[in-house]
């Protein structure tokens, strides 16, 4: 039996519909689980052999005694991480908060499998708002990535919870190195309009963020790992070594979620 969590997420969710209702139990808030939470995890682990783990918060506080269960329970820990962390951990908030996590699940005595994943293409979601409302996407510059399709993600997670391979990192990445404002003309070539990226400056796109409600801790991640993350042209083949298919394109995703700009 495998747990799933984060399984109603663009990635958990894709992995919970590949693999077979018999083999898969999510890990749902509203039946009382809650990573932060330990002692509320013991009934969902009950039968488990091997964790999918995305740690959902924005600090590791909590994560070792979360893992104290996991491990009391299952085999295995396949965890989600950050493409990032290979620049260093003091790059900014969300790369570090990955490699303590990285490092945590590596000091359970489990079998282990990280899965370092690149920028997610449903990121570009979040600018859903403004082209239903014009042409112009406005935020923050951010270094190039080579921007990977979730399901491609999760499809790689799949093939690894299946067929283990403890004590193995995959990098995933998409098929190639895009900038916000790529992204962005490559969505307006799916959509038949033509658009344009904005970057505007960290101090108005910090005030904007906060202004539209978002936590502050939140808020502060996100601009520290846009000013601070360095450009990036790895590409590298993993989706297709654990997949046996290449990677999807931006373009692929953009094709399949048009609706969500409509």
């Amino acid at each position: 039996m495998i747990l799933v969590t984060g399984a109603t997420g663009n990635v958990g969710r894709a992995v919970m519909t590949q693999l077979n209702p018999g083999e898969a139990r999510a890990l749902l808030r509203s039946t009382g689980a809650d990573l932060a939470r330990p002692e509320t995890l013991t009934t969902a682990l009950d039968g488990v052999d091997t964790v999918f783990l995305v740690w959902p918060f924005l600090t590791p506080d909590g994560a070792g005694e979360t893992l104290d269960v996991i491990a009391r329970h299952a085999r295995r820990v396949i965890y989600l991480s950050s493409s990032a962390v290979r620049f260093g951990r003091d790059t900014d908030p969300i790369t570090r908060l990955h490699a303590d996590l990285e490092a945590a699940v590596q000091a359970t005595g489990l079998e282990w499998t990280i899965l370092r994943a690149d920028t997610f293409a449903s990121n570009a979601l979040g600018w859903a708002a403004q082209l239903r409302a014009g042409d112009v996407v406005r935020g923050p510059g951010s270094a190039a990535t080579a921007v990977i399709d979730p399901a491609d993600i999760a499809a790689a997670a799949v093939r690894v919870l299946l067929d283990a391979q403890p004590g193995t990192t995959h990098t995933l990445t998409g098929p190639e190195v895009l900038s916000r404002a790529d992204q962005v003309r490559i969505l307006g070539t799916a959509l038949g309009r033509e658009l344009t990226f904005a970057p505007t400056p960290f101090d108005d796109a910090r005030a904007q963020l906060l202004a539209d409600g978002r936590p502050p801790a939140l808020v502060e991640a996100l601009i520290d790992s846009a000013e601070n993350r360095p450009r990036s042209d790895l590409v590298t083949s993993a989706v297709q070594e654990l997949t046996g298919r290449p990677a999807r394109s931006f373009r692929e995703w953009a094709d399949r979620n048009l609706n969500a700009y409509s």
